[in-house]
């Protein structure tokens, strides 16, 4: 057993050691090719993944988050599959410092390595929301800029590209990519619709619908923002009251559980003090 403690961890980073050594070997016989950076075997890897099928709807949680890029699914599933492998080789260090047997290292690894795999898909379901709640916050300051450009006079694009040029918001890096796909020759309801599905807001797609529709039936537009902007800044208030109520109720928890105990112990301390003297 002593033997097995020393071989394993020892064997599994020798071949670590021996396939880092082979691909700083083959990045260099290959400069040439399109992408040096990302080695052979990481680019068998990642090659595998992208025909695997996404059944956890990964590739569109990554376009959501702005990664566009055609090997983004790949690189995701990558480092996922690294963290995992790392998270499982954890229990085998343990292992060879005897601190736990041989059965309980294989059992610990499985777990981490699944716990980790989970953990990180996690993750980007976090990130997710994160930033759909960053766009929807930052949605009402943005619609007011929009109406305010087209009641001075600015066309719906030229209102949309200065809005994009002026502003560093998840928000108006969308608008930013509507600007871009009109300019190469797509129609604007159409690149503004595609934007709306994509946003997966609820707010931003019923903005995107009045506005598709004021531009088609030739509605007064300025009418159309005003209305929203209303309708907004109306959800956001009632956003942040609901989250100042959560904040409220978890504030509670120390002073129930923690801190009125406490001040009753302090209260009573001296009470049963005494009437425990007194029965003494």
């Amino acid at each position: 057993m002593f033997w097995i403690q020393i071989f394993i961890p020892l064997s599994l980073a020798t071949a670590g050691v021996i396939l880092l050594y082979a691909d700083v070997l083959n990045s260099r016989r290959n400069r040439n090719v399109i992408d040096n950076s990302i080695s052979s075997s990481k680019r068998r890897i990642i090659e595998v993944v992208e025909r695997q099928d996404d059944s956890t709807q990964i590739r569109e949680r990554l376009r959501d988050l702005g990664e566009t890029d055609r090997n983004a699914y790949g690189e995701f599933r990558y480092r996922q599959i690294v963290a995992a492998g790392i998270a499982g080789l954890i229990p085998f260090f343990a292992l060879f410092l005897m601190i736990i047997n041989f059965i309980q290292a294989i059992g610990l690894s499985i777990f981490l390595g699944f716990g980790a795999f989970y953990m990180y898909d996690r993750h980007l379901s976090d990130l997710v929301k994160k930033r759909q709640l960053l766009v929807e916050s930052e949605f009402p300051a943005i619609i007011e800029m929009l109406t305010l450009a087209i009641a001075a006079g600015d066309t719906p694009l030229n209102a949309f590209a200065r809005i994009s040029e002026r502003s560093n918001s998840k928000l108006a890096a969308e608008l930013a990519d509507v600007v871009s796909a009109v300019r190469a020759g797509r129609p604007f309801h159409e690149a503004l619709d595609e934007m709306g599905r994509q946003m997966k807001s609820s707010a931003i797609r019923r903005f995107v619908d009045a506005l598709v529709m004021a531009m088609l039936r030739g509605a007064p537009i300025v009418e159309v923002l005003h209305r929203h902007v209303a309708e907004a800044r109306i959800n956001q208030r009632n956003l942040v009251m609901d989250k100042a109520g959560k904040a409220e109720m978890t504030m509670m928890i120390p002073i129930v559980f923690l801190i009125l105990p406490i001040s009753v112990l302090f209260a009573l301390w001296p009470s049963i003090n005494q009437l425990s003297f007194f029965a003494g």
